[in-house]
């Protein structure tokens, strides 16, 4: 981040990150802590994020056969699944944006580790400009780019050759420095942490400095892997969705690899810390959850039970109920015969006897041929 705008955004970042260097009185530490403020700010903010995860895990079963039924309609299957999330009040989205907030607060941090004299010390462009002429008298040469600009991590190298000549100059007396500026020591563990892994390589020995550099982005890439182990067991996340998570498993590790390469070690041991406070926090609140959730199940599931013995109980109270005005309720008596003898219709179609046939003169040879 550059400019105005940069500074102001990783100015909050850098006072506490200041303040762990002094309370700590080590850089490696100071990061290590700085990550751990993160992740135990975040905790709010991802426990809703938590929540949906693990309630979608609990869903997988129910998502597996929705995914069979609906095999050959993948529309009607993503309308039943919506219902399914709105039936269980999950939104799937929910939290995404607070499970990517650590990585933009890498943004900022790298600024802060790559630029220690304007952004860790607070100390402006002029003044540091003011640094390097003095630097330049005791034989430092600024890392320039073909545009004339500084490098990259210049300042890293600026603040390293400072304390190394911490006595040769009177670094305080230069106007806008004062007390600001710090004796920085950048090594940790035996481990230089402004180097970038990738330079060691090109010399590379066996001596602990180097092989040190060299295990930090490696650690960062096998802790994020194993972090995304954590996070899908503490969700909850069937084989198939673990399944669906593989190449993102396999990417995002290899991303932290090459991460952790090209920049300078401190960020690669923020990104080590970052995932071990990440599986504790995960693995807490999975379980907190998980245990929270099943809780709420079976109190839902005995409210269903109970639901359902009071209807049957209902159900057979109305039927007694019925049962006994049915016994009460006089039964209907048959219809009594009379004496009258019914003619049937047979008798009744005889000649002469027939109610229509009634007026009608009857001819007994009327249907006789003539001759």
């Amino acid at each position: 981040m550059f400019g105005a705008f940069g500074k102001l955004v990783s100015l909050p970042f850098a006072v506490v990150l200041r303040w762990l260097y002094n309370i700590s009185g080590s850089y490696g530490l100071s990061i290590i802590l700085f990550s751990l403020v993160v992740t135990l700010v975040m905790v709010p903010f991802q426990m809703k994020s938590k929540r949906s995860m693990v309630r979608m895990g609990k869903l997988s079963s129910k998502q597996a056969e929705l995914q069979k039924q609906y095999a050959k309609n993948q529309q009607k299957y993503q309308e039943e699944l919506t219902k399914l999330y709105q039936e269980e009040g999950i939104n799937p989205m929910g939290g995404c944006l607070w499970s990517l907030l650590p990585m933009f607060i890498l943004v900022p941090l790298y600024s802060i580790i790559r630029m220690p004299i304007v952004y860790f010390m607070g100390i402006s462009e002029t003044a540091c400009n003011a640094l390097r002429e003095a630097a330049a008298g005791l034989g430092y040469t600024a890392e320039t780019l073909g545009n004339g600009a500084y490098g990259a991590y210049e300042q890293i190298d600026l603040a390293n050759f400072i304390t190394r000549n911490w006595d040769s100059y009177d670094w305080a007396g230069i106007e806008g420095v004062g007390d600001k500026l710090l004796q920085m020591h950048f090594d940790f563990l035996g481990i230089d942490l402004s180097i970038q892994p990738q330079h060691v390589l090109r010399s590379f020995s066996m001596e602990w400095a180097v092989i040190g550099v060299i295990l930090v982005p490696v650690l960062a890439a096998v802790m994020n892997y194993v972090q995304t182990i954590v996070i899908s067991k503490s969700n909850g996340q069937s084989q198939e969705q673990q399944a669906s998570m593989k190449m993102m498993n396999i990417m995002m590790p290899l991303m932290s690899l090459w991460f952790c390469s090209v920049m300078p070690a401190a960020l690669g041991v923020y990104w080590i810390a970052n995932s071990v406070w990440g599986m504790i926090r995960e693995s807490v609140l999975g379980k907190f959850y998980t245990k929270k959730i099943n809780a709420e199940e079976e109190e839902r599931a005995a409210k269903r039970e109970a639901a359902r013995k009071l209807r049957m109980e209902e159900a057979k109270k109305r039927a007694a109920e019925q049962r006994e005005i049915d016994v009460r309720r006089p039964k209907k008596q048959p219809p009594q015969k009379t004496g009258e003898k019914r003619v049937s219709t047979t008798e009744a179609g005889r000649v002469g006897e027939r109610p229509y046939a009634r007026g009608r003169s009857y001819q007994a040879d009327r249907y006789e041929e003539k001759e």
